[in-house]
């Protein structure tokens, strides 16, 4: 019997009605669409908000601008960075700079961390176990301090204080100390462990035998890896490229401590400035530059990936990992990770902290140039060092971790717990329009660098909106608070749908036959059961606020500045030895929070950057 096609009902008032009723009887529905206006309201509306304000004239332009209002639509802030007279300084240069500085780091840093990363998983190269966590260790460390520790190497009399290099004798230029080659350089011993996770989690789905039937066809091992390991991990190896360049491209600690100092300007650092000091509506129009660079980039990876073949590596038979002997090369495989782990991690770290205890910067290690005036320094001794006291009786200190504390724990409970709930309508919602939708709309932060995006909560909240609807929010800790948590929506979420997606649906399902209701499943299966993805969740995002400092520096104050903040302060002023140990300060705290995410299970690996 055909199927007749029957006339649709007509959407009435009554029909609606229903439509409504029954989506608010329906808690999930309701969580879902409440979550939905949320992200729209922090995500969607603050990137609008600041693209608004780059076309409306503000009131600190108006001298510039003879005739024009407040509030009326203007290209002036375009047409200042793009097309006039000061655009070379303005974007042009700065954003070279950053193309070129996040290039050669990506040309660096990812073929780095995927040696490493064979070297770990495919051969039979010895001590793996400490070598794994060695390797890793320098990338837990805040990139920002690795350029303090740069300095304390490499620093020339140009800044006023030698560097331990200079304090040897040892003559050091500046192209060396400062610029390109120093922030590349840092930010290549930062970045590879991108690669190094990603392309080391490729090599162990990879099944042995694919490449052993190679050898038996009389593949020698560079035709191995050639033609066989390399095309396997290659999307791995694509998605280490595309997010070692859109971090390198937007990071701010790195460029500012390197290049600052000799007029060397990236895109983010020359931001900062337009934010600072004027015009705000150019440094805005900079940071959408930023975000389309990222956007692009992304884009283009997709694409990249999307056209190229698949390889199934993981099948329902069990696999086999056997090792490749590196014979004669295992003593110079060898020399390498320690020579690199040296140069990486140990030598630039012991400076560092040694610089913390010196009188002199570059003055060297005799008993005269050593001190514990940098740590306990008393008010009385402030005039013969400093015009600060020791940072454990400097206020500005106790005041600084103090926010750096309150802050990580109040962003991180939220966002985790954000998280949860994002990760429970994605995984619920996988192949669905609101599942989806939800997924693309938390992943627009990820898009931004941690300084473009506190931009854009800075454009948001500098001034009330809608009649006073949306408050000011400008110097308050409220909105770094804010900032925070909604920039760490993607991992949070990440790590909440991986964790609900281990709890079956059948055990919802089970409870619903036997009568309970929504909110009755939710306590007494869910929230328990994702109890240690909440914690391990929480761990994560706390590490990452803690030793933040380009996603808040633009909106810091004199009462809510974090220890970051007052070591990249510090070191701007030139006092060294202060900025060092601050920054040892905050890498034991760091060092302590991994000990405890690890013991959580935490996977490190996927919230650093």
């Amino acid at each position: 019997m055909a199927k007749r096609n029957l006339p649709k009902k007509p959407l009435t008032g009554k029909r609606l009605k229903n439509l409504i009723l029954n989506v608010v009887k329906n808690p999930f529905n309701m969580i879902v669409l409440v979550s939905l206006v949320i992200l729209f309201c922090l995500i969607v509306i603050p990137l609008l908000t600041m693209v608004k304000t780059t076309f409306v004239m503000a009131q600190s332009e108006l001298r510039r601008n003879p005739g024009a209002h407040v509030g009326q639509f203007t290209l002036y802030y375009w047409r200042y960075m793009l097309v006039s007279n000061m655009s070379k300084a303005v974007l042009w240069e700065p954003l070279l700079h950053s193309l070129v500085c996040g290039a050669l780091t990506t040309l660096i840093s990812v073929p780095l961390g995927s040696v490493l990363a064979w070297l770990m998983i495919r051969t039979d190269i010895p001590g793996k176990r400490v070598l794994g966590l060695l390797v890793t260790v320098p990338y837990m460390i805040p990139s920002w301090t690795k350029a303090l520790a740069w300095l304390s190497v490499f620093r020339n009399s140009t800044s006023g204080a030698s560097g331990f290099l200079e304090g040897l004798g040892i003559p050091v230029p500046d192209w060396l100390a400062y610029g390109p080659i120093a922030i590349v350089l840092c930010m290549s011993m930062h970045y590879y462990a991108f690669s190094y996770i990603m392309v080391s989690g490729a090599l162990r789905s990879i099944n042995s035998e694919l490449e052993e039937m190679g050898e038996i066809q009389g593949a020698n091992k560079a035709q191995i890896l050639r033609h066989i390991t390399l095309p396997l991990i290659m999307p791995s190896v694509l998605s280490a490229l595309v997010m070692t360049i859109s971090k390198s491209i937007g990071t701010y600690g790195v460029a500012a401590n390197l290049g600052n100092r000799i007029g060397y300007f990236t895109l983010a650092t020359k931001m900062r400035t337009y934010i600072d000091n004027g015009p705000q509506g150019v440094g805005y129009a900079m940071s959408l530059v930023l975000v389309g660079l990222a956007a692009l980039i992304i884009f283009g990876n997709q694409k990249i990936v999307g056209v190229r073949k698949s390889y199934a590596t993981v099948g329902g038979k069990g696999g086999r990992s056997t090792l490749m002997p590196l014979g004669g090369a295992k003593v110079p495989l060898m020399a390498f990770l320690f020579i690199f782990l040296f140069l990486a991690m140990v030598m630039p770290f012991f400076v560092l902290i040694m610089e913390t205890f010196q009188v002199t910067t570059g003055g060297g290690y005799a008993l005269s140039n050593l001190t514990l005036y940098n740590w306990i320094g008393t008010v009385d001794q402030a005039q013969k060092y400093t015009n600060y006291p020791g940072i454990f009786r400097n206020p500005e200190f106790f005041s600084a971790a103090w926010n750096t504390v309150r802050l990580s724990i109040i962003a991180s409970i939220i966002t985790a717990f954000c998280g949860q709930f994002l990760g429970y309508i994605s995984s619920r919602g996988r192949g669905r329009w609101y599942g989806n939708l939800t997924e693309q709309i938390v992943f627009i932060p990820y898009l931004m660098s941690g300084v473009a995006f506190s931009t854009m909560y800075f454009s948001m909240f500098s001034r009330p909106h809608l009649g006073g609807l949306i408050p000011s929010l400008y110097g308050t800790f409220t909105l770094i608070v804010l900032t925070s948590v909604v920039k760490h929506f993607p991992f949070a979420s990440k790590s909440g749908t991986a964790n609900m997606l281990s709890i079956s649906t059948e055990l919802e399902e089970a409870a619903d036959i036997a009568g309970a209701s929504f909110w009755k499943r939710m306590i007494s299966i869910i929230i328990p059961l994702a109890k240690n993805g909440f914690i391990s969740g929480f761990m994560l995002v706390f590490i990452s606020i803690a030793k933040e400092l380009d996603l808040i520096i633009i909106m810091m104050t004199p009462t809510t500045r974090n220890l970051s903040f007052l070591a990249f302060t510090y070191s701007q002023e030139a006092l060294n030895q202060m900025a060092d140990a601050i920054s040892v300060v905050i890498l034991l705290f760091i060092l302590v929070c991994y000990i405890i995410a690890h013991a959580f299970g935490a996977d490190l690996g996927k919230s650093w950057g």
